[in-house]
């Protein structure tokens, strides 16, 4: 979360919320219900990210769990640059996050680089790795042409493509063993995502993934019945 609070609960008991700064990290394994309650800050706004990571096909049955974590608890780094970075989970920069557990083993940072510096930073040779910009503007070497990331107002259709990484900018990385950006005049700010790819099939309609059509038309009649929600 950026800004903004977000109340949650869920089938397992779980009852949290979270504000700035803040995290929660569901694993819906072989099923769980839950709610969100947005509530806007006292200038009535509301940003945050939300990222779904697929579950591997031997995983999916797993035991549901759901972690919350606060902001004073995700470690930050400091470079003698001013490069900040946020780590959400992963390791790096000699620091790991405090969410575990991931079958992706994801790496997922919160980077802010100052107005007009140029910068590595290290991403395994063997990730898929993507780069969201949320501030400021850049240029990353190595990688897509920026993709525009249009908020629910605006269509698809009437969206053009960024002369660079600006906010609301998505870039996708070639296989390689750093990301380098050169930010821009007023610096960036992006999350920097990088997983091992599972090279599956992936079946997706609204709150459910699943790898094939015919698991995803079983969890949704399992829905519809009342018996998605599995008995350890």
């Amino acid at each position: 979360m950026l800004a903004g609070t977000v109340e949650h609960g869920d089938s397992m008991g779980n009852r949290g919320a979270i504000g700035p700064g803040d995290l929660q990290w569901m694993t819906a394994g072989r099923g769980i219900i839950h709610q969100e309650m947005p509530k806007g800050d006292p200038q009535g706004r509301m940003h945050g990210f939300q990222l779904w990571a697929n579950l591997p096909s031997a995983l999916k049955m797993t035991a549901p769990r759901y972690q919350e974590i606060k902001s004073s608890e995700i470690p930050e780094v400091t470079e003698d640059d001013g490069t900040q970075a946020r780590i959400i989970c992963g390791q790096f920069w000699g620091k790991r996050g405090p969410v575990e557990g991931i079958a992706a083993d994801p790496t997922y940072l919160d980077v802010s680089v100052p107005p007009g510096k140029r910068r590595q930073l290290p991403v395994e040779t063997t990730r898929h790795a993507l780069a969201y910009v949320f501030a400021g503007s850049g240029k990353f070497c190595n990688a897509s042409a920026p993709l525009a990331v249009p908020t629910e107002s605006v269509g698809w259709a009437d969206t053009s493509p960024p002369t660079e990484a600006d906010d609301r900018s998505l870039i996708l990385f070639d296989s390689g063993d750093d990301v380098e950006v050169q930010a821009g005049e007023d610096g960036i700010r992006f999350l920097l995502v990088s997983g091992k790819p599972l090279q599956e099939p992936v079946a997706w309609y609204g709150p459910i993934v699943m790898n094939t059509q015919a698991e995803l038309q079983q969890a949704f009649e399992e829905l519809q019945k009342g018996t998605f929600l599995k008995k350890s």
